[in-house]
């Protein structure tokens, strides 16, 4: 049930986040989610993308340092409330969420949230005991 992202690490100057659209884009590779998170020195910036091989293999030959997280994605009730139930159930069994961010979706009845736990697999457990929708990587890639 683990989605695979990867990550690249960037420095913080003008124009290296749109070097890493226009790598993607040139290799015919869809972005689905991302999340970009910086310092003063550099960022890092989290990607969901339709073929991580290819991603991976076109950033790293462009010298780029990439990395690869599992990270799981939920279905949450797009309504008041929806994001806030499954972290309060997370929180109650003391699973921290170390990071999240939305996942593109065209239409439905609910979200999609990319999650990093701590520990993953008592998370999913979690989710699953309480009846949440986790999504695998196959399904989530071609959203």
């Amino acid at each position: 049930m683990h989605v695979e992202q990867i990550s690249v690490f960037l420095e913080n100057k003008s124009g290296r986040l749109a070097m890493v659209t226009k790598i993607l884009s040139e290799a015919g590779i869809n972005i689905r989610a991302l999340a970009l998170a910086d310092t003063s020195d550099f960022g890092v910036l989290r990607l969901i993308v339709d073929s991580n091989e290819k991603a991976r293999e076109a950033l790293k030959n462009s010298g780029f340092t990439v990395g690869k997280t599992n990270v799981v994605a939920v279905e949450v009730p797009d309504k008041p409330g929806g994001l806030c139930n499954i972290l309060d159930i997370l929180h109650k069994s003391h699973v921290n969420v170390e990071y999240m961010y939305a996942f593109v979706r065209q239409s439905g009845d609910n979200a999609v949230m990319i999650f990093r736990f701590d520990n993953t697999e008592a998370a999913i457990r979690l989710l699953e005991q309480n009846k949440l929708s986790i999504i695998d990587g196959s399904r989530l890639y071609s959203m």
